[in-house]
């Protein structure tokens, strides 16, 4: 049985008004007419350049993992500068809302500062949501999109289709996290929700509403792609590509996806619990009619910390790609890197009682998680020395990637450390409220972006076919470092002078030298976005110049997705290569075999395009937006389609295309041409053979030898 909810409702609209848009709010109204003007812009700018047409085509019906990965980097991005403004109204407000009689600019109705408690929580509800699960996600997920069949020797993923059905579901949640800013509120008790506040009785607006449906959408494109990532990299390996040879960020990849599969329906589960206490009227988390809060608690973070694991590991694969390529050498200690790699993805699922430490469980109790907390600094140590080792007596590069590697590793060091301050309940007992621990997992958070700006340096070139500006690139690195220092690092010290969290208005006058220090921080940080935008536009300007005419782009690059043209071809492989070695790329180009072509073609087998993808993002899209508003039509109707759509796809499935063996030669050729331009060459032909073929040209092994197996197995 439905719930009643207060207030108007419609059988057309259900809770939807006109009352619902904040026309009156003075940051709001201005920013949706700035956005309106942008998207008719956008929109007028692309007709008027008639590229709709190549849009829809080349880009948002592509099953190609490359473009997916692309777009999702794309998503990320955008996320991730929402976040950041998000972070800017925060610090700003606390520095306004500084000390009792300053009352700040007032301009929203607020007391302190310039936000009212209700419009801060949401901010801050919004920000943590968005940086861990509709920024961070979707990066490391376009990264492993694009890097993982690439270096497995893949044509694409195991299945296509559902690659772009699990971005379009993603992109359902941006959009429907975005409606909310512009249509009702959004959730002010957390990213992680409280029980049971987030009740009707308690919070009787849409704003929760929005939180369950944007987290399950979030949930089910994650979840789709973790079976995704995996059945690739089980099924689809290239010959040769043993599991002791698979690079170490597929390694992290696979490890990754394994706690996304097993966790993620955690989360699922209690927010569906939840969704039937605001809608049917259950009591799951209500404890005066016979739930138990907890319930709730403990199933968010039994998904929650295996989360922080499954954003960290693919950042730990990134690095140790980096890190061996500008150091010139293998990477230190490869089984100990794998072992460490599952050590913390095992242990992240038995630490989330961390969380509770405060809420009286017992000595024993917590005495047994802080020890399971403290032993995932064993395996991150391991990886952390293996790193240094990799990099001691390397021909070290000190590039732009090589710089956001190596400042990942300081806040490694730093959110490590006080993450194993974190893990004795003593201290936790003393810091568990405080900014302390706001400050220590944004430095594991950061090392994340780090990683990721790092990676997206260093394989753009494969994706595009050109190289980031290195100066900007190095800028944006020490203005995002001195941004990341000036804010946090006063949250440190804010953290032990007291300050808990989600304060809209810090009452203590002592601390606002610090919060004025924060404020400039977050004013360099400004700079190192404008570092970044401008990046990307002297370098698309650049281009010519700073084009790729070589398969390596860095010349000491290691694994398999250095030896396909640069930029990569749809089809990734003209043929399979046969995998010699752990690091392919640096054994052939050791070897004198780094510019092999084919010498023979084969047929092969590519999967259409399709729009359905599209059209099914739209209706779980509707669906969530109908069940916000309580709009039931709307609901039932977008569910329905969304299943017919699915039965047609299933029904008519996709026979896909053949490129014949002479078409993949000349398609090869002319890849070959546009990446050399004018620096052609003779090709060494007899190189590698695909599909099932397994080897060098006989002459090639005999000058090589004996492919080194024997020295990278377990």
């Amino acid at each position: 049985m439905l719930v009643n909810v207060p207030g108007p409702w419609s059988p057309l609209l259900g809770r939807l008004a006109l009352s619902e848009v904040p026309y009156t709010n003075p940051i709001l109204a201005p920013l949706f007419v700035v956005i309106v003007i942008v998207g008719i812009a956008l929109v007028a700018g692309i007709t008027y350049y008639g590229k709709w047409t190549y849009l829809w085509k080349e880009w948002f019906t592509t099953v190609d993992h490359k473009k997916l990965g692309v777009m999702y980097i794309i998503l990320g991005l955008v996320m991730l500068f929402r976040g950041f403004i998000d972070g800017l109204m925060m610090r700003t407000q606390q520095l306004l809302g500084d000390g009792p009689g300053d009352n700040g600019m007032k301009v929203m109705g607020a007391i302190h500062g310039y936000l009212t408690p209700f419009h801060f929580g949401q901010i801050y509800s919004a920000h943590g949501l968005i940086m861990i699960l509709l920024a961070a996600t979707p990066l490391l997920v376009g990264i492993m999109n694009i890097i993982v069949p690439l270096q497995i020797g893949a044509r694409d993923m195991a299945y296509p289709y559902l690659n772009a059905l699990g971005l379009w579901i993603t992109a359902a949640a941006v959009v429907l996290i975005m409606a909310s800013l512009f249509l009702g509120d959004f959730s002010h008790n957390g990213w992680f929700g409280y029980a049971p506040i987030f009740e009707l009785s308690y919070s009787p607006g849409v704003g929760v509403d929005y939180w369950i449906w944007t987290l399950e959408l979030v949930a089910l494109g994650t979840t789709l792609g973790s079976i995704n990532f995996l059945a690739t990299v089980v099924k689809m390996r290239a010959p040769g590509m043993t599991w002791s040879r698979l690079p170490v960020f597929t390694w992290s990849a696979v490890s990754a996806n394994i706690i996304a599969l097993t966790s993620f329906p955690c989360l699922q589960v209690a927010l569906a619990l939840v969704g039937a206490d605001r809608y049917l009227g259950t009591h799951f988390f209500t404890a005066g009619f016979g739930g138990n809060l907890m319930l709730y608690t403990n199933l968010f973070w039994l998904w929650g910390h295996p989360e922080v694991y499954f954003v960290i590991l693919p950042a730990f694969g990134m690095l140790s790609e980096i890190i061996p390529a500008f150091s010139e050498k293998p990477i230190f200690g490869y089984t100990a890197m794998v072992l460490a790699t599952f050590a913390i993805a095992g242990v992240s699922w038995i630490v989330w009682l961390h969380h509770f430490f405060t809420m009286g469980m017992g000595p024993y109790v917590s005495t047994e998680f802080s020890v399971a907390t403290m032993l995932v600094g064993i395996p991150t140590g391991v990886k952390v020395f293996n790193w240094a080792f990799t990099m001691y007596k390397g021909r070290i590069t000190m590039s732009a990637a090589m710089l956001w590697a190596v400042g990942a590793l300081f806040l490694l060091l730093i959110g490590g450390l006080t993450g194993m301050m974190l893990s004795i309940p003593a201290i936790n007992y003393m810091v568990h409220n405080s900014v302390f621990v706001v400050a220590h997992f944004h430095m594991m958070l950061l090392c994340i972006v780090y990683a990721v700006f790092g990676a997206v340096i260093f394989w753009f070139p494969k994706v595009f076919g050109f190289r980031l500006s290195e100066y900007w690139g190095k800028m944006m690195f020490w203005l995002f470092t001195a941004g990341t220092a000036l804010v946090f690092f006063p949250m440190f010290m804010l953290g032990f002078m007291g300050e808990t969290r989600r304060l809209d208005w810090p009452f203590n006058p002592q601390w606002a030298g610090w919060f004025a220090v924060q404020e400039i921080g977050i004013a360099v940080y400004c700079l190192s976005v404008l570092a970044f935008v401008w990046m990307l536009y002297v370098s698309i300007r650049d281009r010519v110049r700073n084009r790729v005419h070589s398969c390596d782009a860095w010349n000491t690059s290691r694994s398999l997705e250095w030896l396909t043209d640069t930029p990569v071809p749809f089809y990734n492989f003209a043929m399979v290569p046969h995998v010699n070695a752990r690091d392919e790329a640096a054994w052939r180009r050791e070897h004198g075999l780094e510019g092999t072509r084919p010498d023979h073609f084969k047929a092969i087998h590519m999967p259409n395009n399709t729009g359905i993808a599209v059209y099914i993002g739209a209706m779980t899209f509707l669906v969530g937006f109908g069940l916000t508003w309580r709009i039931w039509w709307l609901t039932v109707a977008a569910l329905v389609a969304a299943v017919l759509l699915m039965i047609y796809r299933s029904a008519k499935g996709d026979p896909g295309y053949i490129i014949s063996a002479e078409e993949m030669e000349r398609l090869d050729r002319e890849s070959r041409e546009r990446m050399l331009g004018n620096t052609q060459s003779e090709p060494i032909r007899g190189g590698y053979h695909g599909g099932t073929a397994t080897a060098y040209s006989p002459l090639k092994s005999e000058q090589t030898g004996t492919p080194p197996s024997s020295r990278d197995s377990f």
